[in-house]
C-alpha cells in the first residue's frame, strides 16, 4: 500500500482541471497525485459501490497516459471503461460530480460521450476497445490528421472473440495504433484459458525478457534509435525469431514492449513516448496490481472488482438488513446446484462471471459439472449447444444485457436445432447505478422473434425454483428471465413444480379491469389493484402471465371478451415487448378490446441512484401508472357513451 499524503500538504487533486495541469506537475508530485486518486476513489465507492479494483490498479497507468498525451486530441479508448474513473479525475470530472458516481446527478460509472469529450468512445461490455480503436486510428489515417490513438485493454479481453478478431486486422488497417495490455490477472473472476497462461508465461519468463528489454535499450541508446528498432523487429520477424522469439503478438504484427510494471511511473512514461513516436502498431504489456491501495480490495479481487459500499478501513461490506430475502441470482445457483447434484447431466456455464450469476457454489460443491469459459458469451452459448446434442443439459447464466453478444448463436445453433439449452437471464429489468449499458431491458423483444423457444418470468423465488425445474424437462430452448437484487422473500417447496408451458396464473379476479403483469411487475400490480379499487371503486384483477412465449391465449382471450381495458405491466421496454405480444394476440383473434401497455419508453435509460428514483423519473411510479389506468379507463367509459349517443 502507498504511503498516505500528509493531512497538511495541499491536495494535487484539487488544482487538476484538466490534463494540461497534469503535465504542469513534478515528476516527484506524482506519488503524491497517485496517493490522492486512490483515496478519493476509495472515499467515494466505499459510500456509492462501484468498480473497485479495476479504477485503483490503474492510476500510474493513467496518468502516465496523461503526461505523455494529449486529450481530447488524442483518444482513449479504455475496454468495459469500468476503470476509467482515474481518467475523469483528470479530466475536470472531480469534485461533487465525481462524488455522485453512479447517482442520480453524477457522473456514469463508465465512460460516455455525451459526457466529457475526452471519452472519446462509450461502452460497458468487454473486448471492445480494440475494435473501436482501430476504426478510430483508421479514420485518422484516411483523413490525413496526426491524433494518436491508444486502447487500454485489460488481459481478460483477450479471451473475447472480437478482440482476437481487431488484433488479425491491425496491420493491415494502419500503421500507427497504440494498445495497452493492462494485464492483472483478473477479469472479474480469475482469467481462464490458454491467453491467461500464455500471457503469465511471458510476463514471467526471465530469458525472455531480459533478452527482449536488453536489444530495445541498445536500440533506444542511439539518436535514431525509434527508427533502429524498427529495422530491428522487420528483421526479427524475417528470420523467423532468429534473434529473440517473437510474442504472439508480434506475430500479429505488433510491436511488443514489456512487460512494464505498471506502478512505475517513470517506466510507464518511458515506454509510452516511446510507443507514441514508433511508425508500426506497438503493444505495451503492463503489469498491474487490481486494488492497489486497498488491502481488501488486493486480498478479495472478485469481491471488488464491483463492490456494493463498504467500510474503507476494513472493507467490510454493509450488511443486509435481517430479513432480507436472499436475491434472484442466489436462489437460481442453489437451485441449479441441487438439480445438478440429482442429475449428473445438468451443467451450469458462465461466462467469467462465477459469483455475479450466482454459480459459485456449484462451482464448490459440483466443480465436474461447471464451465467457467471466461468474457465469451458466444463461445459460451455454441459450447453449450454442443453440449446438448450429447444429451447434456447445460444451463448458461448470462445477464440479459450480455446475452445480446450471442444472439446469432441463439438462433443458428441453439433455436435452429431446437436444442434443450436453458438460458438464465440475470440482471432483466434495471442495473440502475451501472446504467444503459447494463440494463435488461431488450431481451424479451429479441428473444419473441425466435421460433420454438420458452420465454418465462417468476413472480417470486419460489417460482423461479419451479421454473428452473420446468426448463431441465423440455426438449427445447427455454429462457428464464429475473432481477437484479433481493426476490420477495417467498418459501421454497420441498419439491419444485412442473408448469404447464404457456399457462398464466389468475391471482385476482375482477370485472372492470384486468392487469396482465410479468415478474416483479406482478407484487406492483396486486398493490395497483388495490389502490384502483379503494380510490375508484374500481374491480381489478390481476394475473401472473409467467409466459412470455407462449401466452395464455385461452385465459386472454378469455378476459378480453367480457372485459373493458386490459393493462400489461412489465420491466422491459414496451416496444416489442410482453405488452406488444398481448397487442399481436388480439389483432390475431379480431379482438379489439383496449390494452394500455406499461413499461419503459423508447430510450435508452440512464444510470441513477435507485429503481425507484428511475422509474419516477420515466413515468414508471406507482403514481403516474395509476393515473395512466385512470386516464385511460375514464376515456374508454367516456367514448363509450359519446358512442350510444
Amino acid at each position: 500500500m502507498t504511503t498516505p499524503a500528509s493531512p497538511s500538504a495541499p491536495k494535487l487533486l484539487d488544482r487538476i482541471a484538466g490534463p494540461a495541469d497534469v503535465k504542469a506537475l513534478a515528476p516527484e508530485q506524482l506519488p503524491q497525485l497517485a496517493q490522492e486518486i486512490r483515496d478519493e476513489i476509495i472515499a467515494v465507492t466505499a459510500r456509492n459501490g462501484g468498480h473497485v479494483g479495476p479504477n485503483l490498479g490503474v492510476v500510474e497507468l493513467t496518468i502516465a497516459l496523461h503526461r505523455v498525451f494529449q486529450t481530447p486530441e488524442d483518444q482513449f479508448v479504455f475496454d468495459v471503461a469500468h476503470q476509467g474513473y482515474v481518467h475523469k479525475l483528470l479530466t475536470g470530472r472531480q469534485g461533487e460530480f465525481f462524488r455522485k458516481l453512479r447517482k442520480t446527478g453524477g457522473t456514469s460509472g463508465f465512460l460516455y460521450r455525451k459526457e466529457s469529450p475526452h471519452d472519446s468512445f462509450g461502452a460497458g461490455h468487454a473486448g471492445t476497445a480494440l475494435s473501436a480503436a482501430l476504426g478510430m486510428a483508421t479514420a485518422r489515417d484516411l483523413r490525413g490528421s496526426h491524433e494518436h490513438v491508444v486502447a487500454v485493454c485489460g488481459d481478460a479481453a483477450f479471451t473475447c472473440g472480437v478482440t482476437l478478431e481487431a488484433l488479425n486486422n491491425v496491420v493491415s488497417s494502419t500503421k500507427r495504433l497504440i494498445v495497452i495490455l493492462n494485464d492483472n490477472e483478473w477479469s472479474i473472476a480469475k482469467n481462464v484459458g490458454a491467453i491467461a497462461k500464455y500471457l503469465n508465461r511471458i510476463s514471467t519468463s526471465e530469458t525472455y525478457n531480459k533478452l527482449h528489454h536488453e536489444v530495445e535499450a541498445f536500440f533506444k541508446s542511439f539518436p535514431m534509435g525509434v527508427e533502429m528498432n524498427r529495422t530491428y523487429m522487420k528483421w526479427k520477424r524475417e528470420t523467423k525469431d532468429f534473434f529473440v522469439e517473437s510474442s504472439l503478438f508480434e506475430k500479429f504484427g505488433l510491436r511488443y514492449l514489456g512487460p512494464v510494471d505498471g506502478h512505475n511511473l517513470e517506466a510507464l512514461t518511458k515506454n509510452l513516448d516511446f510507443a507514441k513516436h514508433c511508425d508500426v502498431p506497438v503493444i505495451i504489456h503492463v503489469l498491474t496490481n487490481k486494488g492497489r491501495g486497498l488491502e481488501a480490495a488486493i486480498a478479495f479481487p472478485e469481491k471488488f472488482h464491483g463492490a456494493g459500499p463498504y467500510d474503507a478501513v476494513t472493507g467490510e461490506h454493509a450488511k443486509a438488513a435481517a430479513g432480507t430475502p436472499p436475491n434472484y441470482q442466489d436462489v437460481f445457483g442453489q437451485a441449479l446446484t441441487r438439480f445438478a447434484k440429482a442429475n449428473p447431466k445438468v451443467l451450469g456455464i458462465t461466462g467469467a462471471m462465477p459469483s455475479g450469476t450466482g454459480l459459485t457454489v456449484l462451482a464448490r460443491e459440483v466443480p465436474g459439472q461447471f464451465f467457467d469459459v471466461g468474457i465469451a458469451e458466444e463461445h459460451a452459448v455454441l459450447f453449450a449447444a454442443g453440449l446438448a446434442t450429447k444429451g447434456f443439459r447445460p444451463v448458461c447464466a448470462i445477464y440479459s444485457t450480455f446475452l445480446q453478444r450471442a444472439y446469432d448463436q441463439l438462433i443458428h445453433d441453439v433455436a435452429l436445432q431446437n436444442l434443450p439449452v436453458t438460458f438464465c437471464l440475470d440482471r432483466a429489468g434495471l442495473s440502475a447505478n451501472d446504467g444503459p449499458t447494463h440494463h435488461g431491458l431488450f431481451d424479451i423483444a429479441y428473444l419473441r422473434c425466435i421460433p420454438g423457444i420458452v420465454g418465462m418470468q417468476p413472480k417470486d423465488e419460489d417460482e423461479l425454483t419451479d421454473m428452473l425445474h420446468t426448463a431441465l424437462q423440455l426438449p427445447s430452448p427455454a429462457f428464464i428471465r429475473y432481477p437484479r437484487g433481493p426476490g420477495t422473500g417467498a418459501k421454497i417447496k420441498a419439491q419444485p413444480a412442473t408448469l404447464a408451458v404457456g399457462q398464466a396464473e389468475l391471482l385476482r379476479e375482477g370485472s372492470n379491469i384486468m392487469i396482465w403483469a410479468l415478474g416483479p411487475m406482478v407484487q406492483e400490480a396486486q398493490k395497483i389493484a388495490g389502490r384502483l379499487a379503494a380510490e375508484d371503486g374500481l374491480s381489478v384483477g390481476v394475473v401472473n402471465a409467467r409466459f412470455f412465449k407462449p401466452l395464455d391465449r385461452t385465459l386472454l382471450l378469455s378476459h378480453a371478451a367480457c372485459l373493458p381495458l386490459l393493462v400489461t405491466m412489465e420491466d422491459h421496454v414496451a416496444a416489442g415487448g410482453f405488452g406488444s405480444a398481448v397487442l399481436e394476440a388480439l389483432q390475431e383473434a379480431d379482438c379489439p378490446t383496449p390494452v394500455e401497455r406499461i413499461g419503459w419508453p423508447d430510450r435508452f435509460v440512464e444510470h441513477g441512484t435507485s429503481v425507484e428514483v428511475l422509474r419516477a423519473a420515466y413515468g414508471l411510479a406507482p403514481d403516474d401508472i395509476v393515473r395512466r389506468i385512470k386516464d385511460r379507463y375514464k376515456r374508454l367509459g367516456k367514448a363509450a357513451v359519446e358512442a350510444e349517443v
